[in-house]
This record gives structure tokens, C-alpha cells and sequence, in this order.
């Protein structure tokens, strides 16, 4: 099961992640709610690992399954069978009053609309947690919520009621309150959501120093832009988690589609002894490659003779062999490995393309647009002697 959730995760820090013991482990999470028109899932078979040090976006439409995904992290909610283990801890079978202990210890939780105390200081806001777990000693506690708000440039702020400043400023002193306690995990919900492109850009730059510090960040949110500057990007649709890979490759792609695909896409290995067949209409469509590099090697002709290089995260698919005519020699690996691709067979990649001819035209087009720049030399290898 690990191994296949490593496989999945597509990018270079989760690859580093798979040498260590994740963190968080959420294993065959299902949540299903009763409501008065019947049953309703909004999580299914959901797998994902995090890890310390850390920053992970977990982005999605509205009824995606986000907050139900926090919920779960948080435990506020309780998954209607799977399990969440943080640590050593499998959170969902703790009591009540464990808890509250644990989370006080574990997390801090962010929200979207600040939720500071509207009558207590910025300062006091910020001492709040440290009162009721008591984790800090209270002669320290006053010292190092001034050093939390000093982090997030609000010292000069410290007697301030939430009201007296900016949104912004008051996202950064809940940011400084959910570090009160010094937890190893952050947790914000939408925490860009209510605040203008500079104020979201400054907490972004806080989460991002705070996972450089080892903390682990797990931040939902709708901006898709933030999401990508983080070190890994999850995808939610209709409670499901969207392949990494699928959705990296083709971000312009509904989340209904990126979904499908990944119901549809099988992993598969290719030995280096053997050319990897093309992209036709009998064994595959499209290779999205998670492993290589590999070559997609060009005979004479209009192109000329190249070894086009694919790196992990690229695809070739059936337009871009149809585009070079009779000029494509095979598919190989670069360097005598063996090449792991996700594959779409021809079936399903032609019930797509005669499903949404909008995605038809946009994979044509992505495949003209990605000939004229093999055309011009930008992702080739040395020619061919």
C-alpha cells in the first residue's frame, strides 16, 4: 500500500519524503454523511502521506472534500471507517479528553476568518492557547508571544484590539496564536481566502519559512496560484484524490476529467532491453512518465534526426506521433533503465476525445505547439550520428 502511495505522489520533495516515516498517514479514509435525500460521500478511498518539514496544499471546488479532509486531520470529525495516525498516535481512537490534550500539543489550527478574540489585545489573543494548555510555563508565556508576534512583524501592534488593523494582520497574529504552544503541525483552512494578493503573498512567505524551520504545513485553499508555489500540490474531486502526476501534466483539464483519468491511467513498467511500443490505436494512447528519462526517437524526413528527451512529468501521446507522419523510429530509455509510465489505453483515450471535442482541440493543439518547439531544437538531445 506505501509503495503505491509513494508512486503517486509526483514531485521531487515527495520523492526525498519516501526514505523517511511520514508524519501523517491517512489510510482508506471513507466519509459518508446521512442527509434527508439519502447518502452522501465526501471522502472515498482517500490514501495520502505527509511529512515533516513539509508544505502541502490541498486545493479543490467548493464540496470537493477539503474541509472534510481537514476535519479529519483535525479530529474534529471522525472518518466512517479508515485511519488517521499523526506520530505514533491513531487519533480517531482517542477519548475526548485525550483529544483535546493531543491537539493542544500537535497542531496548530488556522482559520479563514481569523477567529481572534475581538476583546482581548493581539498580545493576549496570542497567550490565549499557552493559558489553557499550560504547556508553557506563565512566566514565559507573556516573553514568547511577544517573540511569535515580533516573527510576523506585529510587535508594534501588541496592545491593539483585532479590530485597530488589517486583515492581514490579524491572519499573522493567528498565525503567532496557533504557534503558541510550538506544535510540529500546522493546519489553515482558506487562510488566504479573506485577505488581498499582498497580504496572501506575506502569509505564504510565513508558512513557507515555518516548513524551512521543520514545521509541517498543511494549507487548504482555492488559489491555485499559492497552491503551486508549494512543495507539493493535492488535488480533491468529488472526494477523491486526483493522481499527481495526471493533474501536473494537464492542469488546464476540468477536475471531472483529471479524476476520470485517474480511474482510468494503469502504471506500468517497461524493460530497457525493449523499445517502448508508441502511442498507436492497439496497446497504448498516451504515456505519462513517471520514471526515466526517456527518448522518443525521429528518423529522417521533416524533422529531421533527434532524440527528443522526455523527463518524469512529461507525456507523449497519439497526436504527437500522428504529427511527425512516418518520421517516429520508437521510444527507449535514456540510460538502460527500466521506465514506469502511466498509460491510457486506445479504448478510453478515443470515448474521451469523442466525449469533449474542447479537450480534443486543446491536446491537438498542445501537440502542434509541442512539435514546433522539438522542431526548434528546445527539447532535444544531441542529433542522432
Amino acid at each position: 500500500m506505501l509503495e503505491k502511495l509513494y508512486a503517486e505522489m509526483g514531485s521531487a520533495a515527495a520523492a526525498e519524503s519516501n526514505l523517511r516515516q511520514p508524519l501523517i498517514e491517512m489510510r482508506d479514509i471513507v466519509k459518508i454523511f446521512k442527509t434527508g435525500a439519502g447518502n452522501f460521500t465526501a471522502l472515498n478511498d482517500v490514501n495520502v502521506c505527509f511529512y515533516e518539514g513539509e508544505f502541502v496544499s490541498v486545493v479543490g471546488k467548493s464540496g470537493s472534500g477539503k474541509s472534510t479532509l481537514v476535519n479529519m486531520l483535525t479530529g474534529i470529525d471522525h472518518p466512517t471507517s479508515g485511519s488517521v495516525r499523526v506520530a505514533e498516535s491513531y487519533i480517531h481512537q482517542l477519548t475526548e479528553g485525550q483529544m483535546s490534550i493531543w491537539r493542544g500539543r500537535n497542531l496548530g489550527i488556522i482559520f479563514q476568518f481569523f477567529q481572534l478574540l475581538p476583546t482581548l489585545s493581539i498580545l493576549e489573543n496570542v497567550m490565549l492557547p499557552m493559558d489553557f494548555t499550560k504547556i508553557i510555563p506563565f512566566q514565559e508565556r507573556e516573553a514568547r508571544a511577544m517573540q511569535l508576534l515580533e516573527m510576523v512583524d506585529l510587535s508594534d501592534y501588541i496592545h491593539d484590539l483585532p479590530a485597530e488593523v488589517s486583515g492581514g494582520q490579524q491572519q499573522s497574529a493567528a498565525i503567532a496564536r496557533a504557534l503558541a504552544n510550538d506544535p510540529p503541525i500546522i493546519i489553515a483552512d482558506e487562510p488566504t481566502g479573506n485577505l488581498d494578493s499582498r497580504s496572501a503573498d506575506a502569509v505564504f512567505q510565513i508558512f513557507s519559512d515555518l516548513a524551512d524551520q521543520g514545521k509541517t504545513i498543511i494549507m487548504v485553499t482555492h488559489d491555485s496560484s499559492l497552491a503551486k508555489r508549494s512543495d507539493r500540490m493535492m488535488l480533491l474531486s468529488d472526494g477523491e484524490l486526483v493522481n499527481t502526476w495526471i493533474a501536473n501534466a494537464f492542469p488546464e483539464l476540468p477536475h471531472t476529467r483529471l479524476l476520470w483519468l485517474t480511474h482510468q491511467m494503469q502504471s506500468q513498467l517497461f524493460d530497457f532491453e525493449h523499445s517502448i511500443p508508441l502511442p498507436d490505436n492497439s496497446q497504448a494512447a498516451l504515456y505519462l512518465f513517471t520514471s526515466g528519462p526517456v527518448e522518443f526517437v525521429t528518423a529522417n524526413g521533416f524533422f529531421g534526426k533527434h532524440k527528443v528527451r522526455l523527463d518524469p512529468g512529461e507525456y507523449l501521446s497519439l497526436p504527437d506521433v500522428q504529427n511527425f507522419n512516418d518520421d517516429v523510429l520508437g521510444l527507449r530509455s535514456v540510460n538502460g533503465e527500466k521506465v514506469e509510465a502511466l498509460v491510457l489505453n486506445p479504448a478510453a483515450f478515443n470515448r474521451w476525445m469523442d466525449e469533449d471535442q474542447v479537450d480534443r482541440a486543446s491536446l491537438n493543439t498542445a501537440a502542434l505547439n509541442r512539435l514546433a518547439s522539438w522542431r526548434a531544437n528546445g527539447n532535444t538531445s544531441a542529433r542522432i550520428s
